[in-house]
């Protein structure tokens, strides 16, 4: 499965199981842990739960294998690695706290630097 099929079958699947705020960040350039991170809001933990459990059946129908899964047991951050691909299923109190975007958005970074000028 390429790398923009995989981004398309998750994002769906995020899409259609309610996730919210879903953003796709490129982070080739950055650093050589993962290609891409998907980044998602979830109503409640419970719902960030079933999203992850939600993609992982999907990916693994279509023959790929997750590499593993941090955060499911009552966690308000899950995050599931795909390879070239990391799932971050957040609720909406962790992803303003750990503002992710901001911290993997060069176009951010240097807006910031430029306001301390």
């Amino acid at each position: 499965m390429q790398i923009d099929e995989l981004l398309a079958l998750v994002t769906a699947e995020l899409d259609e199981r309610k996730g919210q705020s879903i953003s796709v960040i490129d982070v080739k350039d950055r650093t050589s842990v993962t290609d891409f991170m998907i980044l998602v809001t979830a109503s409640s933990t419970r719902h960030a739960q079933s999203l992850s459990a939600y993609v992982s059946e999907k990916v693994k129908k279509q023959g790929f294998k997750p590499l593993g899964i941090e955060g499911e047991q009552g966690s308000d951050w899950v995050l599931l690695d795909l390879g070239d691909i990391l799932l971050h299923i957040m609720t909406a109190q962790a992803r303003e706290l750990y503002q992710l975007e901001k911290l993997w958005s060069l176009d951010t970074r240097v807006a910031e630097v430029e306001k301390t000028l």
